[in-house]
């Protein structure tokens, strides 16, 4: 005797070895053998053989008609082989019975299961229901499949097209087009944004990696700014005393938010107490924007000009940028912070405030550089070619120098090298539009150290006038080597100072601004905008700094890209690289740092010639094989890459140069420098 019987859901058969009533020792087909209870037996049958009962089943059931079977059962509970004799119209063999216990357990739509071997139909309305829904699963798989199918054939499917940067970077599983977009993948074994690449969806890696940040931070796109504002009105500028002097700026060729402008005026007290009036002026926007505003919204929602090789998204509209920024021949609403130098250096006093400031020009850094430089200056600059505001920078260079002796520390570190990136976007390479080149400049030109002394002076000294005035400020502060953000006063370490209030950059960072509508309210003799221990003020000292790091994270992310680019786009096949520790390398000709994994037990410092292996611009990484181990090199400049937003050279916290000390990565994130990092 053979037994029909249901186990985790599947039915299976066995040849009854012993019988004892409530149980039964039972062998399957396959040999092995199990304990059934008896009411947990769906049938009992002499014929056909254990093996065969499900085969043949199956080809019966094929033939059975669901909707059929459902109009002929009746509303009431009811057992298969009940159904079975009337739907047969005899007492069903074992092969009948079997079939339709298969049909009904097939389409529960159809048919609930209200116990072992037992049914009930479903309602009409239910039923209609339930099929109306297995027709939509029907008709999504089909959708999934063929949108599937076309990714894998390279094409991008039209249900895509409108919801392309959610799929790449936060896609939902639930909506059809992500399922699609998992099952080519998996088929394919490619990632989504290469296998979106080879779908047409992306025009090249730079937008994968670019999309997914304006994804997260700039999800409206980075030119949109909302409604668009009302420009500030021109009359209270106008009523500003005009200053007696002839300012110039000092930026990288590509610079458009120009904060900061510098003047030199001789004076004359008499009796041989000669020397200058060197004024310090910084670009007003908080003149035309009050705190609340709808322009003050803009930049609060951004809180700071985001930089990447190629390409910059401003913290403020450009129309607003044009009013404000520091250009060549514009007579711009500024403060001013005039030290009176006495003709040793010393300073004799300082007083700040508020007027229009005439802008004599915008002076670049390649066109001065190359006639005002440590050669030069070592050689006599008396004795070089004129040059625009010569005589203005060579004063101001020998007070740079007075100023950073005083401080005790270096403006830069001399061994580092910074690395400016340009990107002609009218070329189309292999990787896609950009050819990249990528230039070395030492750190501590003249030039850099005239900026960041003066910027150093006026951040500290303004810094300070707030907090002898009890008025607070956001400030950087550093102590046993840790940088911090603060609306208390408090030493910076790195740079010698005791405050240091960023204040020089209002155009393109957001606690500027509250420093400068702090430092305004305090020139004018009118209550801050911010009172001691003000929420707001803290609140948006604390998003700065957070949107500040991933900007930069960002910037130094963009960086490495444009490095992999560079290193394709000039074909070697083999680099020199620097050891920073264990196994992780630095290469010589750009500032990238990664592992290679068959690299041998050498020191730190130590030089290696590598093959170039395998690129990856979408995870931005490098696979290369050592060599061999090159001999020193007689001078060797110190690289660091610093994801800095180069106008003021702000390092990012993730420093590329592994080895160095914490605390000179951060003396050198507080660091002013001159070029705007946005080329």
């Amino acid at each position: 005797m053979n037994v029909l019987f249901e186990e985790d859901g599947v039915f299976k058969t066995g040849t009854i070895l012993a019988d004892n009533d409530s149980s039964l020792q039972v062998e399957t087909p396959h040999g092995k053998r199990v304990k059934l209870k008896a009411a947990n037996i769906l049938l009992r049958y002499a014929n056909p053989a254990a093996s065969e009962l499900l085969q043949r089943a199956e080809l019966e059931a094929a033939s059975l008609e669901t909707d059929f079977l459902w109009e002929m059962c009746g509303d009431g509970e009811f057992g298969f082989t009940e159904f079975a004799q009337d739907y047969f119209g005899h007492p069903p063999n074992a092969v009948e019975a079997t079939a339709l216990l298969q049909g009904l357990q097939a389409s529960p739509i159809h048919f609930h299961r209200k116990g072992r071997g037992r049914f009930r139909k479903a309602p009409p309305e239910i039923l209609q229901a339930a099929l109306a829904g297995a027709e939509k699963k029907r008709l999504q798989q089909e959708a999934i499949t063929r949108m599937k199918d076309e990714l894998l054939a390279g094409t991008l499917p039209a249900e895509f097209v409108p919801m392309l940067p959610q799929l790449l970077y936060r896609p939902d599983r639930n909506k059809l087009e992500t399922k699609a977009l998992e099952a080519a993948c998996e088929t394919s074994g490619l990632s989504v944004p290469r296998l979106m690449l080879k779908a047409g969806a992306l025009p090249s890696s730079y937008e994968f990696l670019l999309g997914r940040f304006l994804f997260e931070y700039f999800p409206e796109g980075p030119a949109n700014f909302g409604e668009r504002v009302a420009l500030p009105a021109s009359d209270a500028v106008e009523e500003l005393p005009l200053a007696a002097v002839q300012a110039f700026s000092i930026d990288d060729a590509t610079t458009t938010e120009i904060d900061d402008a510098l003047s030199l005026t001789p004076r004359d007290y008499g009796d041989n107490n000669r020397g200058w009036i060197i004024g310090i002026h910084i670009a007003a926007p908080c003149l035309g924007m009050a705190p609340g505003s709808d322009m003050d919204a803009i930049a609060r929602t951004r809180l700071s000009t985001v930089y990447m090789p190629g390409n910059k998204i401003t913290m403020l509209p450009d129309d607003l940028v044009g009013v404000f920024t520091l250009g060549a021949g514009s007579v711009r609403p500024a403060v001013s912070l005039y030290i009176d130098v006495n003709s040793d250096y010393s300073i004799a006093g300082t007083r700040s405030c508020i007027e229009r400031v005439p802008v004599a020009a915008n002076l670049r850094h390649h066109d001065i550089e190359p006639v005002f430089n440590d050669e030069t200056l070592a050689n006599g600059l008396a004795e070089a070619p004129d040059f625009p505001f010569k005589h203005e920078l060579i004063v101001l260079w020998e007070f740079a120098c007075v100023l950073e002796a005083g401080r005790g520390k270096p403006s830069a570190n001399q061994t580092m090298m910074d690395f400016n990136y340009y990107v002609d976007w009218g070329v189309q390479t292999q990787d896609g539009p950009g050819q990249i080149s990528i230039e070395r400049r030492k750190r501590g030109s003249p030039l850099d150290k005239l900026v960041a002394e003066l910027m150093i002076f006026a951040n500290s000294t303004w810094g300070k006038l707030l907090h002898e005035a009890g008025i607070p400020a956001i400030y950087r502060a550093q102590s046993g080597g840790r940088v911090r953000m603060t609306t208390a006063a408090a030493p910076h370490d790195g740079l010698g100072v005791d405050c240091y209030a960023w204040s020089t950059s209002p155009l393109r960072r957001y606690v500027d601004m509250c420093n400068q509508w702090q430092l305004l309210a305090h020139l004018r003799d009118e209550p801050a905008p911010f009172v001691p221990g003000s929420a707001e003020l803290a609140a948006a000292m604390n998003d700065f700094d957070m949107t500040y790091k991933a900007y930069a994270e960002f910037q130094q992310g963009m960086e490495r890209y444009w490095c992999l680019r560079w290193l394709r786009q000039a074909g070697n096949k083999e680099v020199s690289a620097r050891v920073l520790r264990e196994n992780i390398v630095r290469l010589e000709d750009v500032p990238f740092v990664f592992k290679v994994h068959s690299l041998p037990n050498l020191n730190n410092g130590d030089r290696v010639q590598l093959s170039l292996e395998q690129f990856d611009l979408i995870d931005v990484e490098l696979r290369a094989r050592y060599i061999a181990t090159l001999p020193p090199l007689a001078q060797t400049a110190e690289v660091i890459d610093e994801g800095e937003d180069a106008e003021d050279g702000e390092a990012a916290e993730l420093v590329l140069a592994i080895n160095e000390a914490e605390a000179t990565i951060a003396v050198i994130a507080d660091q002013p420098a001159v070029q705007d990092g946005a080329q």
